[in-house]
């Protein structure tokens, strides 16, 4: 895993790194706040700034910012045509895969109810998880190209650019902070693992909660979360996750029940 995430992508033009992460960003907050239409609605953006991305890598250089084809399906299946290099990292993902993948999200952006009035299907969790789906493997696949890691580590680069949006938490710098001091230590740990849904480490979670013993925070809090489920506590690597049940204890408990009061 790339754990400096601004390092992601680095070498690609600044006028097309920004807009693809940005774009994916979007997508991924949208979705996992259940905002279905500007989910699936930037997934237009997402496809352009990818197409000038592959575009510019096969042809050797990288256009300054990202342009819309004129017709993105023949304009990819052209890319298609474009000769194998087995010298090349990642060539048939370049080639095939990845414009392949864009075809069908640029689709469901401009005719499945997302990209203009009239779409013949209303804006839905199913087409949301369809965007949301292609669009985070076509990330983690460039990640896994330009960065020459795993699809794991490329995967979990990805999604430690996700991040959902809590006024509850305060974010000082490099630490993070449950604003309401009555919360228990368990709900505070679960918070901040719903805010940012990947791994993060042990120290980093005892420091936020201000618990005095990292081994104890260890056995007292992390291992009784990860018995119940409510995450996944990596022992090995001293690492913590939400769980999808976690996920729905923070939404419909510990969130729910701040919103009401």
């Amino acid at each position: 895993m790339i754990s400096d995430t601004s390092k992601i992508l680095v070498n690609l033009p600044q006028g097309l790194r920004d807009p693809l992460l940005k774009a994916y960003q979007e997508i991924a907050a949208n979705y996992i706040e259940h905002r279905w239409e500007p989910s699936e609605l930037n997934g237009g953006k997402f496809c352009e700034v990818v197409f000038t991305i592959i575009d510019g890598t096969l042809k050797g250089a990288y256009a300054a910012k990202p342009s819309k084809p004129k017709d993105m399906v023949a304009s990819c299946r052209a890319i298609e045509q474009i000769s194998e290099d087995p010298h090349r990292v990642g060539d048939r993902s370049l080639r095939i895969l990845i414009p392949r993948i864009l075809q069908p999200l640029y689709e469901i952006r401009n005719n499945r109810g997302v990209g203009h009035v009239g779409g013949d299907v209303d804006p839905n969790f199913l087409d949301a998880t369809a965007v949301y789906g292609m669009v985070s493997w076509t990330l983690a696949e460039l990640v896994r190209i330009f960065h020459n890691v795993t699809t794991q580590e490329a995967q979990d680069s990805v999604d430690a650019l996700i991040e959902r949006q809590h006024p509850l938490i305060w974010e000082v710098g490099d630490v993070k902070r449950v604003l309401d001091a009555s919360m228990k230590t368990p709900d505070q740990v679960l918070l901040l693992l719903h805010q940012k849904p990947t791994w993060v480490t042990d120290k980093d979670l005892a420091d936020w909660v201000e618990y005095s013993s990292e081994s104890m925070f260890r056995t007292r809090v992390l291992r009784s979360l990860h018995k119940k489920r409510l995450i996944e506590h990596d022992r090995n690597n001293l690492r913590s996750r939400i769980s999808p049940i976690g996920v729905s204890e923070v939404e419909t408990r510990i969130l729910k029940s701040r919103i009401q009061g």
